[in-house]
């Protein structure tokens, strides 16, 4: 017998939510961009742009916004991961770098989660929030593809979600790992453009 199941789902009422991973002043603003300059290219013409129509467009419809961010639990960042701690990744508590980009801020009571792994799901209460608000797909926008992206989506399809990655909406430190980290990650979701998710929307 044929699986009917399929990722090509209609985005329901109350039953969707948008996930913007990490993009942040400490690893997007323009200070720390600029040391990547094919990520600030990136974040500039494509990514930033993308997530304001897609915030646009899912706070129009009453859908979920929820954010996550880098941001230490604690002052000395102790509650991190140990390869947050090895890769001396990390931002203070309630630090500027720890900030949502202003040109995508969070608005009224949307979620903002701090996370201090590579996998929002492994440092957050996300899979607990979700259930309880009643989301069945989430769609995964932001910074790094090929790192927190690529977690997000493998975590939460395991987690029984449907996935769907708004490749036009994430970015990596170069186009050649975002590319590649789609390619990798691919299976476990939906790919669908910008334009194709708000046309989704606008179908409902």
């Amino acid at each position: 017998m044929l699986n009917a199941m399929t990722r090509d789902r209609p985005i329901l009422a109350g039953k969707a939510a948008l996930l913007i991973v990490d993009v942040q002043n400490g690893n997007c603003g323009s200070a720390a961009a600029a040391r990547r300059p094919e990520l600030q290219a990136a974040l500039t013409n494509r990514v930033v742009p993308n997530i304001a129509r897609l915030l646009r467009t899912f706070r129009g419809a009453e859908l979920e916004v929820i954010y996550t961010v880098i941001e230490n639990l604690t002052a000395d960042g102790r509650d991190r991961s140990l390869d947050y701690k090895l890769s001396n990744m990390g931002f203070p508590k309630g630090s500027p770098e720890a900030q949502v980009l202003p040109a995508i801020a969070p608005q009224g009571d949307e979620l903002v989660l701090p996370k201090t792994s590579s996998s929002v799901f492994n440092s957050t209460t996300l899979d607990y929030l979700l259930r309880n608000i009643g989301i069945e797909d989430v769609f995964v926008a932001g910074c790094l593809t090929d790192q927190c992206i690529d977690h997000a989506v493998k975590d939460g399809a395991d987690r029984g979600y449907y996935m769907t990655c708004i490749h036009d909406a994430c970015a990596a430190e170069t186009e050649e790992r975002h590319r590649a980290a789609l390619a990798c990650f691919q299976g476990y979701c939906r790919m669908a453009s910008t334009e194709e998710v708000i046309g989704l929307l606008a179908a409902d």
